[in-house]
């Protein structure tokens, strides 16, 4: 067999390749020793009959159908193997050349794995991200534990003000057809939350329990139902009850109720605490994100749309199992999940890209370090994976060995684009971020040396 590539054209190469009469012979062995049993020839038993015989009465090429599909795609993949193609899609075969007693010659159209032409991916300067903790902040973060444990009391003579809790019933409509997803029973609402289209809790201010409202919006333009976007409606509401929040006092007996500490000042400090730890971590996602968005950005990579569409699809495939989770079941709700999922993979489609050319930029980048996974590596994650997953102690040893039959080159390939993030990050150096007084100055200078 002989194989050889005559076109490449960015992601897209052009490889042709031979059968060899010995490969195809074999191939329609194995085709008569397939069909045989669904032939009848008089004078033989089903299935009984030779290979010469059956040729004789329906010719040759009876056999040739399943003899190429049973000798092409190992050609195809020797062919593969000798050229040192990586595939990331299914091939396009198209028979070139077919004559008895000839080898045959076959072309395949596939798409390879890109090249990656590395940046300079070591030394890069990224603008530090800094998250202060302010005192306003702390009060806030007090002033929504406060809410949270606020009482829910029913009201009595009056109509509904901003802070209030509704529980309402709805049907919208767009023009006079009601839509699909806009129909609710028993809803709880808090006028103020913004929780629902803009417009639409503002006009319940001053209604009354039973009353019937009508309420008019206008959907925004990037609302997530395409059919809806910028779409007037109209919401028949029933209102059932009004409830009014009544906020615990602030002040040492709340403390006591809402944490381990005996006092206010106590709980303030270690929510400060708490508050800067956090700030802090979102500090390093930010930054580390940060390192590698530049450098991804700044690499150059065709990345082609096939490995787009699979990530698109990996993605949503995860999210409509996120949305089954939660309860979303029967087949009633088949059509809000096919729309929502739609939406979100529609939305995600540019966030694919960046994240398979970040995993292409990975990949050249484990290489060009020469970055493994050790066996101690491996054997620690799997440890950790355990401990996640509440692994009784004297399971561990048989978890880690299962997983590491099944699931080690995954495994392998998170703990190398791990180690090469960590790289890139330590490897790159984060600047103060200018001050605005500074950016003014370089304005003005550059608006003087222009005047001269």
């Amino acid at each position: 067999m002989s194989s050889k590539i005559v076109n490449k054209e960015k992601n897209t190469v052009t490889l042709e390749f031979t059968v060899t009469q010995e490969e195809f012979s074999k191939g329609i062995d194995k085709a008569y020793l397939k069909m045989r049993s669904k032939i009848n020839i008089p004078g033989f038993r089903k299935g009984k009959a030779p290979k010469k015989i059956i040729e004789a009465r329906y010719g040759k090429s009876i056999f040739y159908e399943d003899a190429l599909d049973i000798s092409i795609p190992d050609a195809y993949s020797k062919a593969i193997e000798e050229n040192k193609l990586d595939i990331i899609d299914q091939p396009k075969i198209d028979i070139k050349e077919f004559e008895d007693d000839k080898d045959i010659i076959i072309t395949a159209e596939v798409e390879v794995m890109p090249e990656v032409e590395l940046c300079e991916y070591k030394g890069i300067e990224v603008e530090k991200v800094e998250y202060n903790v302010t005192d306003d902040d702390v009060e806030k973060e007090i002033k929504s534990i406060q809410e949270k444990n606020a009482r829910i009391l029913e009201v009595e003579g009056r109509a509904a003000q901003k802070g209030d809790v509704l529980t309402i019933d709805y049907k919208g409509f767009v023009g006079e057809e009601q839509f699909e997803g806009g129909t609710a029973e028993n809803q709880s609402l808090e006028i103020g939350s913004n929780s629902f289209i803009p417009g639409f809790e503002e006009q319940l201010i001053g209604k009354n329990e039973d009353d019937e409202v009508e309420v008019n919006v206008t959907f925004p333009e990037d609302y997530q139902a395409e059919e809806l976007k910028g779409k007037d409606a109209k919401f028949i509401v029933k209102i059932h009850e009004i409830k009014e929040k009544e906020l615990p006092e602030l002040d040492d007996e709340f403390a006591k109720d809402v944490s381990e500490f005996d006092t206010l000042e106590e709980f303030k400090e270690d929510t400060k605490k708490t508050m800067i730890q956090k700030s802090k971590d979102n500090e390093k996602v930010a930054n580390d994100n940060n390192i590698i968005t530049k450098i991804v950005d700044n690499c150059k990579v065709d990345v082609p749309q096939v490995m787009i569409d699979r990530e698109i699809e990996y993605q949503g495939k995860n999210y409509e199992q996120q949305i089954r989770m939660q309860g979303f079941s029967g087949k009633e709700m088949e059509p809000f999940i096919k729309q929502i999922v739609d939406q979100y993979k529609q939305n995600y489609a540019k966030q694919a890209e960046f994240t398979v050319k970040t995993e292409l930029v990975l990949g050249q980048v484990i290489k060009a370090e020469n970055i493994d996974a050790t066996e101690e590596d491996i054997d620690n994650e799997l440890k950790k994976m355990a401990e996640n997953y509440k692994v009784e102690d004297e399971k561990v040893k048989d978890f880690i060995e299962n997983m590491k039959k099944s699931n080690v080159d995954y495994i392998k390939d998170s703990i190398k684009k791990r180690k090469a993030i960590e790289f890139l990050v330590e490897n790159a150096k984060l600047i103060e971020p200018k001050k605005e007084e500074e950016t003014t100055n370089n304005k003005d200078d550059k608006v003087k040396k222009e005047e001269k």
